[in-house]
Parts: C-alpha cells; structure tokens; sequence
C-alpha cells in the first residue's frame, strides 16, 4: 500500500517563498504513477495545485503558474513543491497525491487514490 509523507510546510510573509517535500513508500514496482500537489482552506474544496506524469509533464493550476514549480525523481520516490511569492490566499493545508495512472490526468482530486497527511501553509499579509 503507497504510504505519502509530506514536510516542508510553515509560515513565511507575502512574497516569501517555501519548499514542499513528499517522499513515498510502497509503490507497486510495475505501475507508473502521476504524482501531485493538492490543498484545502479553511471552508473550501481540495483543489489541485500542480501534477506530474510519469513522462514529467507537468499541468499547474492558473492561479499558481509562474509562481510554483513542481518536480519528482523517481528513484528516490520523492515529490517537491516549491512555491515563491506566495500570496495570503495560498494558505492551505497541502497534500501530497499518487494515481496509479501514467498519463492523461487533469487536476482532478477523484483521480487520485493515495493521499499523505498534508502540510499547513500561512502566508501572511
């Protein structure tokens, strides 16, 4: 069973910057994945920030592109985030996500099967 860990979050001021990790266990050795970024406010649904497929393309959120980038090595199952100029309204919890899937997913979060705890993010103003 994929287990997802994630670290890295914290609180830093507008236009700070701040490095998500995720480091997973347990994948199944003959299944490519997609691996992604999602995040929950407060009141709000969890909303996809940025993937990652297997062949490395990546697909961001609108309101993230430019600012955040997303990359994995998969010999090391691990997944980072790093956000710069961050803005009040990126403050979220952050999770960590796996589809068994190579290719072809959107920022949908019912695609995704494997979710870590999650990370908080403020950002204050």
């Amino acid at each position: 069973q994929v287990r997802l860990v994630e670290s890295g979050g914290g609180s830093v001021e507008a236009g700070g910057s701040l490095r998500l990790s995720c480091t997973g266990f347990g994948f199944a050795p003959s299944v490519d994945y997609t691996m992604g970024w999602f995040r929950q406010a407060p009141g709000k649904e969890r909303e996809g920030v940025a993937i990652i497929d297997a062949g490395f393309a990546r697909l961001y959120a609108s309101s993230v592109k430019g600012r955040f980038t997303i990359n994995r090595d998969t010999s090391k199952a691990t997944l980072s985030l790093q956000m710069n100029s961050l803005k009040p309204e990126d403050a979220a919890m952050y999770y960590c996500a796996a589809a068994p899937t190579a290719y072809g997913l959107g920022l949908s979060r019912f695609d995704f099967t494997n979710w870590g705890q999650g990370t908080q993010v403020t950002v204050s103003s």
